[in-house]
């Protein structure tokens, strides 16, 4: 099998144990997943199968999510799973949070969540928070590119929010930081991935529909599909070069691109001053 799966991945279970379910149905070891989503989370989790997990860093890696923030009280994870440190009965107006919002889009600075898996040091941010040790945590940056409120419900204090944004963003922390942001404080109760670069909610596939090699195989995405670069049909020449790891010459703009021969994903190779290198093979 060579291709990704666009996983629809269920609450409660990790991004590896849905890597273990697919290894015991399909009997292939080479399997692996292009971004992890906490147990707490659900949806999109694209899936690599066989050769295709060579493909990984070559996907896109902007995120979407639908958050439901709770107003009212922040926690030390910054979601439901973890315990109540501040209170406040402060009410909040569907206007308040809209403007609120302005505060967070485009390029700004985030800083994680003390339960998280940035390693400092050498050791897991959650590993200093479980032994109440204290830690420097410092900001990064990261880019939002939209984010907007779907529903605000008053009488439950919760809003929901649509967030696209860069690989690398805490949701957890924008629920935290919006509701300091209003000073009403705040932690995500639900949240769920909708996109994962070129994968969406819309198509994904539920993990407990694969019971079957055969279930796998007919819903299987040939990568061709998913990766978007500059395509080189090479001809016969070429394409035996390519095959045995050779450069060959092609007048085509700097950076990465896709050899194909016959429609086929031949290799990904990079182009400087119109030498064709191969970087991996899949031949």
């Amino acid at each position: 099998m060579f291709g990704f799966l666009n996983i629809y991945k269920p609450k409660g279970m990790t991004s590896h144990d849905v890597v273990s379910v697919l290894r015991k149905i399909t009997k292939i070891k080479q399997i692996g997943h292009t971004g992890t989503l906490d147990p707490f989370a659900e949806g999109v989790l694209p899936i690599c199968i066989g050769k295709a997990t060579r493909l990984i860093e070559y996907l896109a890696d902007e995120k979407a999510y639908i958050g439901t923030v709770q107003f009212g009280s922040a926690t030390t994870t910054y979601d439901i799973e973890g315990e109540i440190t501040k209170t406040s009965s402060k009410e909040i107006s569907k206007d308040d949070i809209e403007n609120a919002l302005l505060n967070f889009q485009g390029e700004i600075k985030q800083l994680p969540p003390i339960y998280s898996a940035i390693k400092v040091d050498g050791k897991k941010l959650y590993e200093y928070a479980r032994k109440g040790e204290e830690v420097e945590i410092k900001p990064r940056k990261i880019c939002i590119n939209e984010i907007k409120l779907l529903n605000f419900d008053k009488n439950l204090n919760q809003a929901e929010i649509y967030i696209d944004c860069s690989k690398g963003t805490y949701i957890r922390s924008i629920a935290n930081d919006l509701g300091e942001n209003l000073g009403v404080f705040g932690h995500l109760i639900k949240l769920v991935r909708v996109k994962a670069g070129d994968f969406n909610v819309e198509n994904s596939i539920k993990l407990e529909e694969l019971k079957s090699q055969k279930d796998v195989s007919d819903n299987l995405i040939y990568p061709l599909e998913k990766l978007n670069y500059p395509k080189i049909e090479l001809n016969q020449k070429e394409f035996e070069k390519i095959s045995h790891g050779m450069k060959i010459e092609y007048n085509i703009q700097n950076g990465i691109i896709i050899l194909t021969y016959e429609n086929q994903l031949i290799a990904m190779a990079e182009v400087n001053q119109n030498i064709v290198k191969p970087l991996k093979v899949f031949i």
